[in-house]
């Protein structure tokens, strides 16, 4: 990436320096060296091996993994290994150590004065090491040495005593031995082109790299062979050498490469999923007050971004997005200082200001891009705010800063890319742990090797698949199958997010809102979750009651609800409410109450023609009726007698929810105790909880889960929070509120419960679903809290009945066992694994096992809710099963799912 455009630009070594783990050093050496074999390159002029002990060296600096020789050491012999692994030839430079100089040797001949004792300890500690550990080249620098070489003026390039007698008699290296570009004026401007390459020669140099005269340097050699100055067979001995690399980097085979497919091939997903590993794992965290990072709680704070440096809004602060309601601030660095002032002033009233640095750059002597009202702005701002500083910038940049150390935390980011902006932004939100260590002494106050550990992730992270061992090829089987759904006229749009161990690397949007394609679908759109709420919403509550004790499986509802003691209703205990057995029916058309005249023909409780995804019996007989609604029940506005909204223009009257409880409660049971899916019983669980708490189940969900969680766009009712636009809309209703439903909630009853009910009413984008599903993937904790106890979570992930039939797990679906039954898990899913379907074409599925989740939001019941070609051919379970198969889990056999009692 430093030379070439359309390739990959690794982070520079000394932001690799920051990494504790070499074996990715190693790695990303391999990488590179299969990007060099592809493009037919067998030599890389790397790795650099100074120690950069001099914080305003010009040319080494951010090119050296730092100032720790053995961190130094280590990480440039990963590098080399890497690519000898792929058979090509690195070159440690720059010979014997070009860290501690203030000129750069482009320009001129620096001076290294330090005695033969210092460089042995420091410069040449790398090249002691990885001589005998197999290095295979090593670059000469343009150095002045005198306690090598007292020849005045003659670079170390060109003398036999440091080229022939310190590095091969001494240090014993047979390798390649490149000399640095000889058209550099440091040594150049001593000799005359040819003069210059014969003395490279003469000091045991191999290669003589960027001759300012080649034709002028083969014959000046050519006459000293002939003179006998220089032994015909020197040179052969030397020829052989080079031949010999070029035998082992494969050249004998001549094979040229190919231009076809070669940004492809340049670009493969597993190069980048490292470049991201590499990024993640070198951000530094160095100070951390009172554990203010991962932010555990930035719910409850008034949080502002600066982004100083940057005149328009960054990845940075888009990524904070992501986690948390962020005010956010840019603030280009010649900006007049009055405005600094201004928004000092208005950054005073918030709880946190998060200050990134931008716009910054290698120049040790501009102050890496560092103007001084940036810094005096920095040094007040965390005065008089609790403040996150985030350089994205040279490390020894940290010296300019005086009271930076006052700051709540400080993070040292390196380099100012887009990329860099992500994952530091993540770190603050807890989606990335902290393990970098600064690799230089940038002040008294900022020392080699100091950084601060955050283990794990708090939160969801965002990356590639590759990054935990998934193939992004088989997923892109996931855009067939979306292609083939609408094909099918399944669903207009929908979207998909898939994670792993915490990492969200799938996240898409397909599609439009409806089949007219006037609105793209839209990462931030809403969909009705519909059935999704009964383990997002009720279960979460009941999980919560478990463990405050307020409620055991074993209870019956009539302990919860007032008046039901006397009643069959009552008896039902919570478990087998939860497993689907209780034998309640599967749902009450309510609305078909409220219409003129009422038919009694029809039946008034009915079960779902599919247990899974219930169909409204009546609806096409009532769409060929005149049916009107009966007096007295709705009317087209708000007011105290009919406060409910069902749709738009639509309000019911309070009184009919307590008749619609008192439909449940007087339901007729089935008389045999099996399987049969209820919405039922999860309405009824809303008013237990309400009864329990004292207060509406929506305010707890959103005090106790969503907002805490982070799920900005999970709740009921979202035309209260959010515009109708970003609302995904449902079923063109012709039967019960004859209009387009677009915010409103599409499942009758709960519309007629003012759009909050137990068993459906809930809104979100799929991102915010994730957020709960992970919260049980990580046992019943996120963002360092927990929600529930992880043993109540894992109780409630059991299946207690299976072997009477019955797969349920307690509120949750689980894998079907039954061979000759579809089942709501894909043919991979373990026996652990869990989750919830939704009429409207939601679904969304964890597995502890393979630490997976998966979300899928669609609106297939838009225009008609008639429409099953989205169930019917298990599109849900078949993407899902894409998944599964892009890190290779194989299908379980049902009796490998079957758990005994």
């Amino acid at each position: 990436g430093m030379r070439l455009d359309s390739t990959l630009a690794y982070p520079r070594q000394m932001m690799l320096g920051a990494i504790e783990n070499d074996s990715l050093i190693y790695r990303m050496g391999s990488h590179i060296g299969m990007q060099f074999r592809r493009l037919g390159m067998h030599v890389n002029f790397a790795p650099v091996v100074d120690i950069n002990n001099n914080p305003v060296n010009p040319v080494i600096n951010s090119r050296s993994f730092g100032e720790d020789p053995w961190n130094v050491t280590r990480k440039g012999l990963a590098y080399t290994l890497g690519l000898q692994e792929q058979h090509v030839l690195p070159t440690a430079k720059h010979f014997p150590g070009h860290g501690d100089t203030g000129i750069d040797s482009h320009h001129a001949l620096p001076v290294i004065p330090f005695s033969r004792e210092r460089l042995d300890t420091l410069e040449l500690l790398p090249y002691r090491y990885m001589i005998p550990r197999g290095l295979g080249g090593i670059m000469v620098a343009h150095l002045y040495i005198p306690s090598l070489d007292t020849t005045r003026n003659r670079a170390s390039t060109l003398s036999p005593s440091i080229v022939t007698g310190l590095l091969q008699e001494e240090l014993g290296f047979r390798g390649l031995i490149v000399t640095d570009a000889l058209d550099m004026k440091g040594v150049s401007e001593y000799d005359d082109p040819g003069m210059v390459d014969l003395q490279a020669f003469l000091a045991g140099n191999d290669i003589m790299l960027i001759s300012k005269d080649v034709s002028k340097a083969i014959q000046t050699i050519k006459r000293s062979v002939r003179r006998g100055e220089i032994p015909a067979e020197e040179v052969e001995r030397r020829c052989r050498k080079v031949l010999a690399v070029k035998y082992w980097a494969g050249l004998h085979r001549n094979s040229l490469p190919s231009g076809e497919n070669l940004w492809d091939d340049l670009h493969l997903t597993a190069y980048e999923a490292l470049r991201r590993d590499l990024v993640a794992s070198a951000i530094t965290l160095l100070v951390n007050r009172d554990s203010i990072l991962p932010l555990r709680d930035p719910h409850l704070m008034r949080i502002a971004s600066v982004a100083v440096g940057s005149s328009e809004k960054n990845a940075f602060q888009e990524r904070m997005d992501s986690y948390a309601g962020v005010s956010h601030f840019n603030l280009p660095k010649e900006a007049p200082w009055q405005e600094f002032i201004s928004l000092l002033d208005e950054l005073r009233k918030y709880d946190l200001v998060i200050a990134g640095i931008h716009n910054t750059n290698e120049v040790p002597g501009r102050r890496f891009g560092i103007t001084a009202q940036t810094i005096r702005f920095v040094d007040s701002l965390v005065q008089v705010c609790p403040v996150v500083a985030d350089l994205f910038a040279n490390p020894y940049s940290l010296a300019y800063f005086s009271n930076l150390s006052m700051a709540k935390a400080v993070i040292m980011s390196y380099e100012d890319k887009p990329l860099v902006h992500d994952y530091s932004a993540q770190l603050i939100f807890g989606g990335i742990p902290a393990s970098g260590r600064l690799p230089v002494n940038a002040s008294s106050e900022f020392r080699t090797g100091q950084g601060i550990s955050l283990d794990g992730r708090t939160r969801l992270g965002y990356g590639i698949p590759e990054q935990e061992g998934m193939s992004s090829m088989i997923l892109t089987g996931i855009d067939s199958l979306v292609e083939k759904a609408f094909a099918a006229k399944a669903i207009p749009g929908c979207q998909v997010l898939v994670a792993r161990n915490g990492n969200i690397v799938l996240h898409k949007t397909y599609g439009y809102h409806t089949y007219q394609k006037r609105r793209p679908v839209r990462p931030d759109d809403i969909y009705d979750l519909a059935s999704v709420t009964k383990i997002t919403a009720t279960l979460p509550l009941l999980m919560r009651m478990v463990d405050e004790n307020k409620l055991s499986l074993s209870d019956s509802l009539d302990k919860f609800i007032p008046g039901l003691d006397t009643l069959e209703t009552g008896k039902l205990n919570v478990l087998d409410i939860l497993t689907h057995q209780a034998r309640l029916n599967g749902w009450i058309p309510f609305y078909r109450y409220t219409f003129e005249p009422l038919d009694l023909s029809m039946p008034l409780y009915s079960d779902r023609l599919s247990v899974e995804y219930p169909f409204f019996l009546d609806t096409k007989l009532y769409m060929n009726r005149n049916y009107t609604f009966r007096q007295g029940i709705y009317q087209s506005y708000f007011s105290a007698d009919y406060p409910f909204q069902v749709a738009e223009n639509l309000y019911i009257n309070r009184s009919f929810r307590d008749s619609m409880f008192r439909m449940i409660y007087l339901s007729p049971l089935h008389p045999k105790k099996e399987y049969r899916y209820s919405d039922l019983g999860f309405i009824m669980f809303q008013r237990a909880i309400e009864n329990t708490y004292g207060e509406p189940m929506v305010s707890i969900l959103s005090r106790e889960y969503y907002i805490p969680l982070g799920a900005k766009t999970m709740g009921y009712n979202p035309l209260k929070w959010f515009p109708k636009e970003m609302i995904v809309p449902t079923e063109n209703d012709l039967v019960f509120r004859r209009q387009l439903l677009q915010g409103y909630v599409h499942d009758p009853g709960a519309a007629m419960m003012d759009g909050i009910a137990g068993h459906a009413g809930l809104f979100s984008n799929a991102a915010d679903l994730a957020k709960i599903m992970q919260m049980y993937l990580n046992g019943g904790t996120y963002g360092g809290r927990r929600f529930i106890m992880e043993e109540t979570l894992r109780l409630f992930n059991t299946a207690p009945f299976r072997e009477e039939g019955n797969r349920r797990g307690i509120g949750f679906d689980k894998p079907e066992t039954d061979p000759d039954k579809d089942g709501p898990g894909s043919r991979s899913a373990s026996a652990k694994s869990f989750g919830h379907s939704g009429f409207t074409g939601t679904y969304t599925w964890v597995d502890p096992e393979y630490n997976l989740l998966y979300v899928f939001l669609s609106n297939r019941v838009h225009p008609d809710m008639h429409n099953n070609r989205l169930i019917d051919m298990n599109y849900r379970t078949e993407i899902l099963q894409k998944v599964y198969d892009s890190f290779g889990a194989s299908p379980k056999k049902p009796e490998n799912n079957r758990v005994k009692k």
